[in-house]
């Protein structure tokens, strides 16, 4: 019998000393509704919540997770610093160690500072970018989230840069006007942006593979030819991989698509589940940083050495395992069987967009269009209230994904085929009984 009854407990307490009950928004399940479950514990492609609940996982601690939950070699080494150490403060190796091999494996990435997450990341990024041109704008994409840094907190009213609002409460106007905004999948948009603030924009930053409003897949060539425009302009080109980043290939969506960015910023796998992001790229602009430049950017528990033992045994296992073809074709085939269940089961058309092992449910529109969705504005009218129905019929058979109709699922490498087959077939079901 599934109930959720300590886990509401929980959250009533939670409630009470801590804002909407959890220390992330989504976590809240606002995008869903409901109580969300507690989870008490993780194994493998596995959660069980304080109810005793379990549930295959697809959200994976929202994607650093590709070897699944406390894989035995990144336990082993997170343990093995623990024993060391915490926290240091300090100069040490263990961070040298996962940045030389970063900047071995990835051409673009000639020097690197580790932070603590992408938000953090991606301050960096932008702040190097405006002292590298001596530029003050940024050019951001509708639909592309980097973190909650103040300047990226913003949006296009109209999908025209000038029309740039925060779109967060606490964020002063001076501060957006900086902040220009763009539609995706609109290359002519990104010409007349950059005609209109000439001289004035630093760089133009992207999520090569947008992943936080939906899997925004873009058009083969699209980032090629953004590339282009950016450089023609004296711009800098950053990609945000804090998702795709090594998830992808190892080099992420820029080895992927054959791209090399200015600048790039990671998260997630970099610290095999623990709390870290980085930034790297060209020397010249890296080497613009304190204490060798004059660009401020410090952390305390910086490089903290558990994450660095993790992120290095997440790594050295991604080289050694190769695991990328395998997680493309498992995701694949889970996308095209969701989609044949659902032509199957419902009278609503269903979609599955998946690239490399993400992959993201969309419910509603043209039942004949071949078209992916590629915009905020080409999601389906009704898609959110009919995923927070499925998300929750999955929920009560044992299936956990990603509590918000914008975000996008992830598959690991332990996730079995039974597993994946037990997703199809709930996810029939749910069709069926909805």
């Amino acid at each position: 019998m599934f109930d959720l009854d300590k886990s509401a407990q929980l959250w009533a307490r939670a409630r009470r000393v801590t804002p909407g009950g959890v220390h992330s928004p989504v976590r809240a399940f606002a995008g869903v509704g409901g109580v969300p479950p507690f989870i008490e514990s993780g194994s493998r492609a596995c959660l069980t919540d304080v109810d005793g609940n379990d549930y295959i996982d697809f959200c994976l601690s929202w994607g650093p997770l590709v070897f699944g939950h406390s894989d035995p070699d990144i336990a082993a080494a997170a343990c093995a610093a623990i024993a060391r150490g915490t926290s240091f403060g300090a100069a040490e190796a263990v961070s040298l160690e996962l940045a030389e091999l970063i900047v071995r494996q990835i051409p673009w990435v000639e020097k690197i500072r580790f932070v603590n997450s992408g938000t953090e990341a991606v301050m960096s990024a932008l702040r190097i970018a405006r002292a590298a041109t001596g530029r003050n704008k940024i050019l951001k994409f509708d639909g592309c989230y980097h973190g909650h840094v103040d300047s990226m907190l913003v949006r296009a009213g109209s999908a025209m840069a000038d029309m740039a609002v925060p779109a967060s409460a606490g964020i002063p106007a001076e501060t957006a006007a900086n902040t220009l905004v763009a539609p995706l999948d609109d290359l002519p948009a990104i010409e007349r942006t950059f005609a209109a603030h000439k001289n004035a924009i630093a760089a133009v930053i992207v999520e090569p593979v947008p992943a936080n409003f939906g899997l925004l897949v873009q058009r083969d060539g699209y980032l090629r030819q953004l590339a282009a425009i950016v450089r023609a302009h004296g711009a800098l080109l950053i990609f945000d991989e804090v998702i795709s980043g090594f998830r992808l290939a190892f080099g992420g969506a820029a080895e992927m698509f054959g791209i090399e960015p200015d600048l790039v910023t990671y998260g997630k796998i970099i610290g095999g589940g623990f709390p870290v992001g980085a930034y790297g790229g060209r020397a010249n602009l890296l080497d613009l940083v304190a204490p060798q430049g004059d660009v401020y950017q410090a952390g305390t528990l910086s490089a903290n050495p558990v994450a660095m033992r993790a992120g290095l045994a997440a790594l050295k296992k991604l080289l050694r395992d190769k695991p990328h073809a395998g997680l493309d074709s498992k995701t694949a085939w889970l996308a095209d069987s969701l989609t044949a269940a659902a032509a199957r089961s419902a009278d609503v058309s269903v979609r599955v967009q998946y690239c490399g092992s993400l992959f993201w449910i969309v419910i509603g529109g043209d039942p004949v269009s071949v078209d992916p969705v590629r915009t905020p504005a080409g999601i389906p009218p009704g898609h959110k209230e009919r995923f927070g129905k499925l998300f929750h019929a999955l929920l009560e058979a044992g299936c956990y994904l990603p509590p918000s109709a914008f975000e996008v699922g992830f598959i690991s490498t332990v996730h079995t085929d039974p597993q994946l087959q037990a997703l199809v077939e709930a996810f029939s079901a749910a069709l069926v009984k909805l």
